[in-house]
């Protein structure tokens, strides 16, 4: 079996294996084609105007950054057209169920990057983005590795420059001590406001959230999630 070439240690920070199953015969046929059609390629420019990369007329732009299988991406850019939004999955399984179900049922206002996310971050204009959502990321629980977590202080940096004024980053875990990492992170760094008035608040999901598969797992092994929202000022 081929081996893949070693990554750099910048992608392997935040993220572990690239590939899982061999995907089936279509869903190789979808990955290709729908990233020949929905792929961002950040050896070019990046437009003035991010709204430009769709195909649909879009109102403003928000990003995900580690979509898994795409169910969450896919539910909230239905039921948003006017959004376009940026989805970042680097494992290459996930890609490939994303590719496939948008095959079967097209959406105009999404784009796809399957590579490591700081390198989108540092392609995209300054005070660009609407919104980013980090959900369910890896925990790397072993304490040796928490400096693998995506939250960081300098990813936050990253954050800080793409979002816009107003602009909200969402985090959700279930992970209790992901979640206290994210809360202590956040709350030292000065771009970025908690929204919580009391427990409610970061117990409730999003407006227009969908369940997604790691989600439904949490919950049967008892693991309850966390939703935290915090605004860029």
């Amino acid at each position: 079996m081929e081996q893949e070439p070693r990554r750099s240690r910048t992608t392997e920070a935040f993220f572990g294996r690239r590939r899982g199953k061999p995907v089936r015969p279509h869903q190789a046929i979808a990955l290709e084609n729908g990233l020949a059609r929905m792929g961002i390629d950040i050896k070019t420019l990046a437009p003035d105007d991010l709204r430009t990369l769709f195909a649909a007329p879009v109102s403003r732009v928000r990003l995900e950054i580690g979509f898994g299988g795409g169910e969450h991406l896919r539910h909230i850019a239905a039921n948003n057209p006017d959004d376009g939004f940026i989805g970042v999955e680097p494992f290459v399984n996930g890609m490939a169920k994303m590719t496939t179900a948008l095959d079967g049922q097209p959406l105009a206002n999404i784009r796809l990057y399957d590579e490591d996310a700081t390198q989108l971050l540092d392609w995209l204009p300054q005070a660009s983005l609407a919104g980013i959502d980090l959900l369910y990321p890896d925990p790397w629980r072993k304490k040796k590795h928490w400096k693998r977590r995506f939250v960081s202080p300098v990813n936050l940096d990253r954050f800080a420059r793409v979002l816009k004024s107003g602009a909200k980053f969402r985090f959700a875990s279930d992970i209790d001590t992901y979640v206290n990492w994210t809360l202590l992170h956040c709350r030292a760094h000065a771009a970025f406001e908690w929204q919580a008035a009391d427990a409610a608040d970061w117990h409730t999901p999003y407006e227009g959230w969908t369940r997604t598969r790691y989600e439904a797992k949490a919950i049967r092994e008892n693991r309850t999630p966390a939703y935290l929202t915090f605004v860029r000022v």
